[in-house]
């Protein structure tokens, strides 16, 4: 494949508790026939069936994520991941109009161990409305006998952490940790390539068909991580050395699955990177906008969309039509 930076374009996913932010703080046309009030999340890099990311410019226009793996995993993902035949991430945009239903995901030890797919994800909060929170982890004196009771008595709020959240917070939410989004915020989230949810609680609400959605209490159970310590928002860490008054970067986060960093670039500044051959990178644009240039193809990224830059692009510049802030995530 020719390594050059690749927009994809996005996945719609029209989940009950989705809303019209996405399409509206971004101003994205939607595809015809979507309920345009009922979005809840936009699948912005996706190797998934259910959701397949397609190259929207260049050489590879038309193909999808899964074409591009296959004709070179190496040039496209790096020497890191060879012989791996998935692409190692998923990452969406969540526009939490309703409360998301309290849910669990498997990690690497009890996916194994009872089935299902790893999850592991981060959430970096876009924009949140006045109070708006997040539930990320149970009481630490939570078990699975209370656990269980609280949710026959729909009193199970009591046993989630809470965390008041506003733009730039960063949460991490490992496989096995209980969790849930609350109204009003708007996520990027970077997570393992996995489609795997087991439902607690939801609230007491139906879904489109009028039903109860289905519950997965016993599966849950299985792999939730009791006695935990509490989680806390992430703390930003600078970067030091390639750094000028005009590029600043943060690392949000540094864990075995992802490594996302926040780069602010000042209007009409370039920022030139090698990108190591051993990994991909993805750059989101949370504000402003950017021309990405690799290899001889270059593309215009806007606010709000996500460039893939596959491990053997070599050099890239980034320059900045305005102050603009990226997000990168590798």
């Amino acid at each position: 494949m020719s390594a050059y930076p690749l927009l994809l374009t996005p996945v719609y996913q029209d989940y009950i508790w989705g809303g019209n932010r996405i399409s509206e703080h971004y101003g994205r046309e939607l595809p015809a026939g979507l309920n345009v009030d009922c979005i809840a999340e936009s699948w912005d890099v996706s190797d998934r069936p259910e959701g397949m990311s397609i190259v929207a410019n260049g050489p590879h226009k038309g193909m999808n994520l899964t074409e591009l793996l296959k004709s070179d995993p190496v040039q496209l993902l790096g020497t890191e991941y060879k012989g791996l035949e998935d692409f190692p991430l998923l990452i969406k945009i969540l526009d939490a109009n309703k409360t998301l239903s309290v849910q669990v995901h498997p990690n690497d030890r009890t996916a194994k161990a009872f089935g299902g797919e790893a999850k592991t994800e981060i959430w970096y909060i876009l924009e949140a409305k006045p109070g708006a929170k997040v539930y990320c982890g149970l009481q630490t004196d939570v078990t699975a006998d209370s656990l269980r009771k609280s949710i026959e008595e729909g009193t199970v709020e009591t046993q989630l952490v809470e965390i008041p959240v506003s733009a730039g917070d960063v949460i991490f939410v490992p496989g096995g940790r209980v969790h849930a989004i609350d109204s009003g915020c708007l996520i990027l989230e970077v997570q393992q390539n996995s489609n795997t949810t087991y439902r607690l609680y939801d609230w007491g609400r139906k879904g489109h068909d009028g039903n109860p959605r289905e519950l997965h209490v016993e599966k849950a159970l299985e792999v939730i991580s009791f006695g935990e310590p509490i989680p806390e928002p992430l703390q930003p860490t600078p970067v030091t050395g390639n750094v000028s008054g005009a590029h600043q970067i943060e690392t949000l986060i540094d864990c075995p699955w992802f490594h996302l960093d926040r780069l602010q670039l000042k209007a009409d500044t370039t920022y030139s990177h090698q990108i190591d051959p051993a990994h991909f990178q993805v750059y989101f644009v949370e504000s402003g906008s950017i021309e990405i240039e690799g290899n001889g193809e270059s593309v215009m990224v806007p606010e709000g969309r996500s460039c893939l830059l596959p491990a053997g692009i070599g050099t890239i510049s980034c320059t900045a039509k305005q102050d603009t802030v990226l997000v990168r995530i590798q």
